[in-house]
């Protein structure tokens, strides 16, 4: 983990943490895995020069288990405060079936090959609460994301990797209906586009009031997007069959 980029949601969640429940808000902890698998990942860096391959086509991208953590503060009994923390590496292999320009090496047809996906994903998020009744929940923010992201292939004797350390803003929104008194459906992320790329990350699921304070949830996590310039190249899709627990204090 960059220690320089987690600085500030750690220090955002520890201090969510400490403040305690009362009148005024409330904190919980949302903690989310499951399996990741990669649907597409086109890749052509630099991105006016490269040669343009795919880590889940040319090569083959194996199906991982994921972890992500998101600690929320809510007050004013409409806004609400988050940090989230979602790391992901992918790996990938496969022989090349063509020349590959990537980076700045040349890597030739026939070569095994070794391929690294990262894309961790750190947050800040602010939501404001439009409807809130007892069957109905929607909101609208802000995210303010920061990606460190890597791609890496090596093989046959080569080796080159592309790093981008980035910020993204980001539109948030929840929507929740409640089915019955304990059963709900919830629709929730972050997504935005722009001429320069996308970002996509959307979870549906279904979720279940175990108790007052523990809400668990299963459902379907979608996360697309990327980026086209001179300099790289880029757009993955991300599939997530994903199981999650809410704990409010």
């Amino acid at each position: 983990m960059n220690g320089a980029l987690t600085a500030p949601v750690v220090a955002l969640a520890c201090a969510l943490a400490l403040v305690p429940g009362s009148a005024f808000g409330h904190w919980s902890l949302d903690v989310e895995s499951g399996l990741v698998a990669c649907g597409y990942n086109d890749v052509r860096i630099p991105g006016d020069t490269g040669t343009l391959f795919s880590l889940s086509e040319d090569l083959s991208t194996d199906s991982d288990i994921y972890f992500r953590a998101r600690i929320d503060y809510t007050f004013g009994e409409r806004h609400t405060l988050s940090a989230l923390y979602a790391p992901l590496t992918l790996k990938a292999s496969g022989t090349l079936e063509d020349d590959v320009f990537f980076v700045d090496t040349v890597f030739p047809a026939g070569t095994d090959v070794e391929g690294t996906y990262t894309f961790n994903s750190y947050r800040l998020t602010y939501r404001y609460t439009l409807t809130d009744s007892d069957r109905f929940e929607a909101g609208v923010g802000f995210t303010a994301k920061i990606r460190d992201a890597l791609i890496r292939v090596e093989g046959g004797g080569l080796a080159a990797e592309k790093t981008d350390v980035g910020f993204v803003p980001l539109v948030n929104f929840r929507v929740a209906w409640g089915l019955t008194d304990r059963i709900g459906l919830l629709v929730e992320g972050d997504a935005l586009a722009a001429p320069q790329g996308r970002a996509e990350d959307v979870v549906a699921a279904l979720t279940y009031d175990a108790t007052d304070q523990v809400r668990i949830r299963l459902g379907y996590r979608i996360v697309e997007g990327g980026a086209d310039n001179d300099e790289v190249y880029t757009f993955a899709l991300l599939n997530y069959a994903s199981a999650g627990v809410v704990v409010s204090f």
